[in-house]
């Protein structure tokens, strides 16, 4: 927690407005940057950070010090974010964001993508998926989170998160092989984008 987090939560517990603003002034870029997994549209990214601060605000009593207060926001953010993802809004959103990118994509224009098109063909790709199996591949695979703190960071059972682990990624590596993507993975045989990273979450220690 950041030296005066804690003073600042008991203060804003007590109703001092100013005490949640500091909060807020030193907490807000990081939500964003957080934002920036679910939406690349700014104007979208800043309602998802009022959002989250609206949430953390009314939620606050419910904050425990036994974990920073960044954690706990992390926590409010890729909820938020999911909750995005699942909204029609969203839906309609990324569904734009989709024909823009099949526009501009390399997909099958390339043998050997540089990593600035491969990180967007498979953003493309994931983008594809239903929101949770884009959650779970984002946050394990993607971020490196192992499998408690997946399930820490979105509510779910570390029993979900396994199973949907396993099962997106095989929806990936199925849409790796409709659009040609071998040369993606380092893994020809697989067509597997994730290959070598943490590549059978049903049998992985689930330890931090």
């Amino acid at each position: 927690m950041q030296p005066n987090d804690e003073m600042d939560i008991r203060l804003s517990l007590g109703g001092d407005g100013g005490a949640f603003a500091r909060l807020v002034a030193r907490h807000q870029a990081a939500v964003a940057r957080q934002m920036l997994k679910f939406t690349r549209d700014r104007g979208v990214i800043e309602e998802l950070v009022q959002d989250v601060l609206v949430e953390a605000y009314r939620s606050l009593q419910s904050y425990r010090s036994e974990s920073p207060f960044s954690h706990w926001l992390a926590r409010i953010s890729t909820r938020t974010g999911y909750r995005y993802w699942k909204s029609k809004r969203g839906e309609e959103r990324e569904r734009e964001l989709l024909k823009t990118w099949a526009k501009r994509s390399t997909l099958n224009d390339k043998a050997t993508p540089n990593p600035v098109d491969a990180a967007e063909q498979l953003e493309w790709l994931l983008a594809q998926l239903p929101p949770r199996d884009r959650m779970v591949l984002l946050l394990h695979y993607v971020e490196g989170n192992s499998l408690n703190e997946v399930a820490d960071l979105t509510g779910w059972s570390v029993t979900m998160v396994k199973v949907q682990a396993f099962r997106a990624r095989q929806k990936l590596r199925k849409l790796f092989q409709e659009f040609g993507q071998e040369s993606i993975s380092d893994d020809s045989k697989s067509n597997d984008p994730f290959a070598g990273k943490n590549s059978s979450p049903i049998k992985e220690n689930t330890k931090k």
